[in-house]
């Protein structure tokens, strides 16, 4: 199956790498967030995507922020991808609001060590396993390098928030938590419990991050929890624990699933999906025609004008080469491509190459480096060896003498290092548009062809009456 288990791209700025979401700088100044396959379980991220799990969190997301907008104003502005949502870019508010409507989980483990106050709030003896709260509680949590629990009082003391907004937020949680409830309900779920994330925008409160997720929230089916309340499993990523726990090797889980509990896990998240919503997830063509989740992914991001369909990265090992690659980047004028400029040396500060090369090497799209670099052109090489996209070295020269050491450089080079030499700035940038091979690309390239005969054509027809 198709999956997209990670967003890398040169084209835009990376804000932060979560577990599952990769949030972006998107060109309007917005934040745009890529919600991956990635699936973790005790604080891991496995190895093994799961398919169509990062498009059931988005589009649930986003069912739900459309919901819930009577309740409270939310950060999304478009869904752009079924795994891609562009979000108003709020002030974060560092505490999480967690609504539980039974015990379980880790609250469960607490109570069973004798714990009775979670958060300020505390819970009578004698509850059994699963068991109901006569209403909602909401416990918070800091969001921290590592969560803690903490009461309200705590939170205005410790400067966290006001008296005032945490009130606010409190009220919220508990409102958004009785829709989701009773719309679930309706449906034969139970909201088990959940966590909500607020921020500031302007001045005023709305809801971030996700919302009544398999990732954010425990579920259990009303029928199985009527059968047996303690036996009750959860309607998420509690089937994947489960295995996990069973085939752990002397202490330690698995890094990855099998081809079976993956498609399972997969069947469940588009379960609970199409339970929720009433309707199948809308997983588009890639799945029928042959495609990928990543080619729709950049289309859709094209069609958006957040990217290019490509890009070109000209690498100069000194600032002093800077004329040499603005003389390159200009002869992609016209093609459409997203060109940028980077400095490194591999003599001086080759520990850099390796950064920069991860998001060259992740890339969702298509892209070319040209290096230029003069005497002895490490750069080219350094650079072949460490990335899986073409390198084109184009070397600066002010004459032919320092053009022969300059090439000697440039083309000798060891194994397993496919550097290719180009003299000429124009030619080189030619070379990268061709190793592209983009349909519209090479049409493109076609018309130029057919332009540049012609123009030959007439001028021989011209000339040849002289």
């Amino acid at each position: 199956m198709n999956t997209l288990n990670h967003f890398a791209t040169p084209q835009l700025e990376l804000l932060h790498r979560g577990k599952v979401r990769d949030s972006y700088r998107a060109p309007s100044g917005e934040r745009l967030i890529v919600v991956t396959d990635r699936l973790s379980a005790f604080d891991s991220v496995l190895e093994t995507p799961v398919a169509h799990k990062g498009a059931v969190l988005n589009g649930l997301a986003a069912f739900w922020f459309d919901k819930t907008q009577h309740i409270i104003p939310n950060h999304v502005i478009a869904l752009l991808d079924p795994n891609v949502t562009l979000a108003k870019e709020a002030e974060p508010i560092r505490v999480e609001m967690v609504v539980r409507n039974y015990i379980t989980g880790s609250m469960l483990r607490g109570y069973q060590k004798g714990q009775r106050t979670f958060s300020g709030v505390t819970v009578p003896d004698g509850l059994t396993k699963h068991q109901q709260f006569p209403e909602p509680i909401v416990t918070p949590t800091t969001k921290e390098e590592s969560d803690r629990e903490i009461t309200p009082e705590n939170l205005v003391s410790e400067g966290w928030v006001s008296a005032e907004l945490y009130e606010k937020m409190r009220v919220k949680a508990l409102e958004l938590f009785n829709f989701a409830s009773a719309w679930m309900a309706e449906r034969g779920i139970i909201l088990v419990d959940t966590k909500y994330e607020f921020g500031l925008l302007n001045g005023e409160l709305i809801l971030i991050d996700e919302i009544h997720t398999p990732d954010s929230s425990r579920f259990w089916s009303a029928e199985d929890y009527a059968r047996n309340p303690e036996t009750a499993e959860q309607m998420d990523k509690e089937y994947v624990r489960q295995w996990l726990i069973a085939n752990k090797i002397d202490g330690q889980y698995p890094r990855s699933l099998t081809p079976e509990v993956s498609a399972e896990a997969s069947r469940r998240y588009l379960d609970i999906f199409e339970r929720i919503t009433g309707a199948p997830l809308p997983i588009g063509t890639e799945m029928t025609t042959g495609g990928d989740v990543q080619t729709r992914l950049v289309g859709n991001l094209v069609r958006a004008g957040v990217m290019k369909d490509a890009w070109v990265n000209i690498v100069m090992d000194s600032p002093a080469d800077r004329e040499h690659c603005q003389k390159i980047r200009q002869n992609f004028e016209g093609y459409n491509l997203f060109t940028q400029l980077r400095v490194t040396s591999a003599h001086k500060n080759g520990e850099e190459i390796a950064g920069m090369a991860e998001v060259w090497n992740d890339s969702v799209e298509p892209g070319v480096i040209i290096a230029v670099a003069g005497l002895s052109n490490g750069l080219g090489g350094a650079l072949a060896a460490n990335v899986n996209v073409p390198v084109i070295s184009c070397p600066p020269w002010k004459d032919f003498a320092e053009l022969a050491a300059n090439l000697n450089s440039s083309m000798i080079m060891p194994s397993a290092t496919p550097n290719l030499t180009v003299v000429r700035p124009d030619n080189a940038a030619q070379a990268a548009v061709r190793a592209l091979n983009l349909p519209r690309l090479r049409e493109q390239l076609s018309k130029e062809i057919a332009a540049t005969k012609a123009k030959l054509r007439a001028a021989d027809a011209e000339l040849r009456v002289l």
